[in-house]
């Protein structure tokens, strides 16, 4: 499995006014990311701030492979987050588990 940096950026349905936890369906999305976690598909994982995009670092064997696992999340269905990019990443300082 290869690492690849991720970057979702929020989507026509995300409403602005609302923190992240009030968007409509957080429950079944954060169930799901929790979901991935604990598959070792994502590894790490965050908004990043002072954007509208968020930073996923995941393995996997593809990029075809990243884009249909996250086409499972309530989010994309929704219109709440889409994949902006995806990147091979190499990790060159630290380590991760």
């Amino acid at each position: 499995m290869d690492l690849f940096a991720v970057i979702r950026t929020r989507g026509k349905a995300w409403q602005a006014s609302l923190p992240l936890e009030a968007q409509s369906q957080w429950d079944r999305h954060a169930r799901f990311m929790d979901a991935l976690v604990r598959e070792g598909f994502v590894v790490l994982g965050g908004p990043l701030e002072g954007t509208d995009d968020v930073l996923l670092i995941v393995r996997a064997s593809s990029f075809d492979e990243i884009v249909d696992r996250l086409q499972g999340d309530p989010w994309t269905s929704a219109g709440l987050l889409r994949v902006e990019r995806i990147a091979h990443w190499r990790l060159r300082l630290g380590s991760l588990p």
